[in-house]
């Protein structure tokens, strides 16, 4: 059903759908939202994301881990000239800052780090999906906001391609959901990581 953003002037306009949404969406300093798919593609031992099973399970209400960053900026002449990536232990050569839980769930303390133009990784709790495409609110304070622009509560689009993680409290809520088609296409993805 369509909203009506201008009703009272006498004409009805539609809100956008997702992917006008996706499409418009920027942010500043060159920042973009990480495919966590080519990530892991390029790194595939260390940048581990879910597999495309668990993905298609992630509906309204579940929290899942984005990351954003700008190859514009980079490390401090005080900064480490390689530091350990956060989601995969691998090398980086600009730091990236992590969230480890959504901040609707845990209470978080005060952050007091500097913004120093890194990536930085962060929760989002899932508002609306649209096949591939999904919305939902930051949930973290984040510490690069003024110079992405993306601020705790803000609305976001992404693609399930950019999800890093589906936040733990959701795992059996996902398999509960699944078929027995999806039970047996998890059971080999997990089997391949055993290999």
């Amino acid at each position: 059903m369509a909203e009506c953003t201008a009703a009272k002037e006498g004409f009805v306009t539609e809100m956008p759908n997702l992917k006008q949404q996706f499409d418009e969406q920027m942010f500043s300093n060159g920042y973009e939202l990480v495919n966590g798919v080519a990530m892991h593609t390029e790194n595939p031992e260390h940048f581990l994301i879910p597999p495309d099973v668990i993905k298609r399970h992630v509906r309204p209400g579940f929290y899942i881990e984005l990351r954003i960053d700008s190859p514009r900026f980079s490390i401090h002449e005080d900064a480490p000239e390689k530091c350990s990536c956060p989601s995969c232990n691998g090398e980086l050569t600009k730091p990236v800052l992590r969230h480890d839980h959504p901040a609707s769930l845990v209470p978080l303390p005060e952050q007091n780090v500097p913004s120093r133009g890194w990536g930085e990784d962060f929760w989002v709790q899932v508002t609306e999906r649209s096949g591939k495409l999904l919305k939902g609110i930051v949930d973290n304070p984040l510490v690069e906001a003024r110079l992405h622009g993306l601020n705790n509560e803000d609305e976001i689009v992404f693609h399930e391609d950019h999800i890093l993680r589906v936040h733990d409290i959701h795992r059996q809520e996902i398999v509960a959901g699944m078929d027995e088609v999806d039970l047996k296409e998890l059971a080999q993805w997990i089997g391949s990581m055993r290999e």
